[in-house]
């Protein structure tokens, strides 16, 4: 589910909800930059924090201008989608299935550790409310300030996951 929803890019980028990559948005020049063109001299002082690379992977080490090979890609996805996982089996205090289980590590390695543990759908999981903690999972489908498709996607595939067992790309 993770790769589905995470293409893969060996040069980072800014986040597109980040002033650069609204910026970037509005003149068309997102996939370009995605492909690795340059970043418009006129825009270089907005902020595209939190840069990404790979499959997804944020954090300070992933900054403009950082290249990766597939194999780091690749095995940067398998350590954070680890990491995910820990943060799930530390945060949920209720039996999940493996599919339920698989769900949250996507959105925990989507989303971050911080908005699992401070997220209505935690407290309402570990209150035992599987039902409400799946539906809580379709709110998280903004990102600065604007519902993006994507993300609505890929919430209805979490949610799905969590309730049924499976999902359709």
């Amino acid at each position: 589910m993770t790769e589905h929803f995470e293409t893969c890019y060996l040069i980072a980028y800014p986040d597109p909800a980040s002033p650069l990559g609204k910026a970037l948005r509005a003149r068309g020049a997102w996939q370009a930059t995605l492909k690795g063109a340059a970043i418009p001299a006129d825009l270089g002082y907005l902020s595209g924090a939190p840069w990404t690379c790979g499959w997804g992977s944020t954090g300070p080490d992933i900054v403009e201008g950082i290249v990766w090979t597939q194999a780091h890609a690749d095995s940067q996805l398998t350590i954070r989608l680890d990491e995910a996982a820990d943060v799930v089996d530390r945060l949920v205090k209720v039996v999940l299935t493996p599919a339920q289980k698989a769900a949250l590590v996507d959105f925990t390695y989507n989303e971050g550790e911080g908005h699992l543990a401070s997220s209505t759908l935690l407290k309402l999981l570990n209150a035992g409310n599987y039902q409400s903690c799946a539906d809580g999972l379709l709110e998280w489908d903004m990102a600065g300030g604007e519902k993006l498709p994507g993300l609505d996607a890929r919430r209805h595939a979490n949610r799905t996951l969590f309730l049924t067992g499976a999902w359709q790309p």
